[in-house]
């Protein structure tokens, strides 16, 4: 986006934003939407409208995953336009009138994901339960966060994972999660008990478990980053496509923002559908989803494993991955080892 004339970044700051001339280049790649449309109409796209407009509009059973980032039940402005708080109840009616129609773009087969920080999660919780099974809920953690006098530091989110039905799509071995082993024991024969030796150092590949502590808030000098003001990391969205959807499957996300969602698909080779009421996000994610077309980096992923936070300064100390010292470690979502995202 472009950045308001009072704003002066500092020259390693690598948030993307949009010059008058790409917004309107973006401009003609999306799509409003009419009347009714068949899934061909509407795959990879960028819908520029409204949800609530569109609901009965959306073909029914089409979607593998749906990703749910709606507002959280705060004032927040989102470029120009505020979402205001509102009683819990007020908040719960705002949420099913659009969660419930959206029920019928799902397959029988489909998973759910629905973001909620600590005043939403119930009733994000409630409504899952009403409508669907629910399997888990995810908390991660947000390093950033304000500090408080008279209350513990906020600095977690949830994620509640519900399917349709018992018949669904999980790949627990494409979301292991890499971890350095501390004590790298041996047994009697000198071979390594439960770890492998890789250029990075003694590591484990471990189950994901439902705390992620792994995660890297997008900021200023990572080139995915944006001024949208609650854009998940790609490797948070990463762990939830590669689990719960197929190779080839199809991504629907309602509350796109600046794109996050749409452009992890497309790195790993899903389709997507987007959904921002918002043209100014909607051009910067059509700006993300270019870009992607030659940079396919996923940070914290590579080789089909997940990789812990701040595993860069190790990555660093081998002349197979050097990099710039200022540059967080990129990876390739299609590469079998970490490089220093150039390519």
């Amino acid at each position: 986006m472009k950045p308001p004339k009072d704003i002066c970044r500092a020259p390693r700051n690598r948030t993307l934003t949009l010059t008058e001339q790409e917004r309107l280049g973006f401009l003609p790649k999306l799509i409003r939407l009419s009347g009714p449309v068949e899934f061909d109409g509407i795959q990879n796209r960028t819908i520029s409208q409204n949800l609530t407009d569109v609901l009965g509009w959306l073909p029914a059973q089409f979607v593998d995953l749906l990703f749910l980032d709606p507002p959280y039940n705060l004032t927040k402005t989102y470029n120009g336009s505020t979402f205001s708080r509102q009683a819990t109840g007020e908040y719960g009616t705002w949420f099913e009138s659009w969660f419930v129609p959206l029920l019928k773009t799902l397959k029988s087969s489909a998973s759910v994901y629905v973001c909620a920080d600590w005043r939403s999660s119930g009733v994000v919780q409630s409504m899952l339960e009403t409508h669907l099974k629910v399997r888990s809920r995810i908390t991660w953690e947000r390093e950033k966060g304000r500090g408080a006098r008279t209350n513990w530091k906020n600095c977690t989110e949830d994620i509640w994972f519900g399917t349709v039905s018992d018949d669904y799509h999980f790949n627990v071995d494409a979301v292991k999660l890499r971890r350095r082993v501390i004590a790298p024991y041996r047994d009697s024969e000198g071979r390594p008990k439960d770890w492998t030796a890789t250029p990075v150092g003694a590591t484990r590949d471990t189950h994901p478990s439902n705390v992620w502590t792994d995660m890297t808030v997008p900021f200023w000098s990572m080139p995915e980053n944006t001024d949208h003001p609650t854009q998940k990391p790609e490797k948070l969205l990463a762990k939830i496509i590669l689990a719960s959807s197929p190779p080839d499957g199809v991504v629907l996300d309602p509350f796109l923002g600046s794109g996050t969602t749409s452009v992890v698909a497309k790195k790993l080779g899903r389709r997507y559908v987007g959904i921002e009421q918002d043209a100014d996000y909607c051009c910067l994610a059509e700006k993300r989803l270019a870009l992607a077309e030659r940079a396919h980096t996923i940070q914290g992923y590579a080789g089909g494993v997940f990789w812990e936070r701040n595993s860069a300064p190790a990555a660093r100390s081998t002349p197979l991955y050097r990099q710039p010292a200022d540059m967080p470690l990129m990876f390739d979502a299609r590469a079998k080892e970490p490089h220093d995202g150039k390519k």
